[in-house]
């Protein structure tokens, strides 16, 4: 059998900003399906990698293939179309504070498609009962909402479009063990109903190790070598917590370790 070929590819991916360095010659695929968990702490680039992949930022060095196509070379006009092409559901949400839910929701096909109007409210109807809310939040605001429904309308927003590869930014941030986990459920729901490709930028382990196929882990480079690679852990959820490296079982297993130490050294002055 004949492997897919990867609908996203990073290729000796560098972003700076000025001076500073936020991501170094990352190599990494995504085939069509998978469900690929980013983690790190902050401050390592995870979000910037995200936008980087759709062409909000453009890389300093390497390129991004999307269904085999560089991304950098895409004109503005060609990159809005290819962003139909992906859902993007914000740490917060992110929706229109002005508009009511049925307007954030309807807002892409709006923007995107002529179909008509009772068919677009087909699908809206459709899609906030794949997320599991009632049809009475649909003339509401998003301040009217709690956190978790507003992250459930940013997921129906995102998905109006049938995109091929779903982006999260922490996706339960903010969000109770209980909500947290009816989120998971829905990004695992979602991929099983609509076949997509899912990477997913998340703090949360038991958010990486329920939805994950695959999971790797970035680390700031202002704690690197120039010589060691950004990339210190790509493998199963059931593998990183085998993981050997002190710095991915810190992180997995949430322990300050080497930054307690480093809050008791003593600091210099110039």
């Amino acid at each position: 059998m004949v492997a897919a070929e990867p609908i996203i590819e990073m290729n000796h991916l560098s972003v700076r900003f000025g001076r500073q360095t936020v991501l170094r010659d990352i190599r990494l695929s995504v085939s069509p399906g998978e469900a690929l968990a980013i983690i790190g702490e902050s401050g390592c680039g995870k979000t910037v990698l995200l936008k980087t992949l759709i062409g909000l930022i453009r890389p300093t060095q390497g390129h991004v293939m999307f269904a085999g196509q560089r991304v950098d070379q895409l004109t503005e006009k060609e990159l809005a179309q290819e962003r139909t092409r992906f859902g993007f559901v914000f740490q917060n949400a992110a929706l229109f504070d002005s508009m009511t839910i049925a307007e954030n929701i309807l807002f892409p096909l709006r923007q995107h498609r002529s179909k008509q109007k009772a068919q677009h409210e087909r699908e809206m109807l459709d899609l906030l009962a794949e997320v599991g809310l009632p049809t009475s939040v649909l003339s509401k605001h998003p301040a009217e909402l709690s956190g978790g429904m507003r992250k459930r309308v940013g997921l129906a927003r995102a998905l109006v479009m049938h995109p091929e590869v779903l982006l999260y930014d922490e996706p339960t941030t903010g969000l109770d063990p209980i909500v947290s986990d009816v989120i998971n459920e829905l990004m695992m729901r979602t991929r099983s109903n609509y076949q997509v490709t899912s990477i997913i930028v998340t703090h949360d382990m038991k958010t990486a190790r329920k939805v994950a196929d695959r999971v790797v882990m970035l680390y700031p480079l202002s704690r690197l070598q120039a010589d060691e690679p950004q990339v210190i852990f790509d493998g199963s959820p059931s593998e990183i917590d085998q993981a050997t490296d002190r710095r991915v079982s810190q992180f997995v297993r949430g322990e300050a370790g080497d930054r307690l130490m480093e809050m008791n050294e003593p600091q210099t002055t110039a």
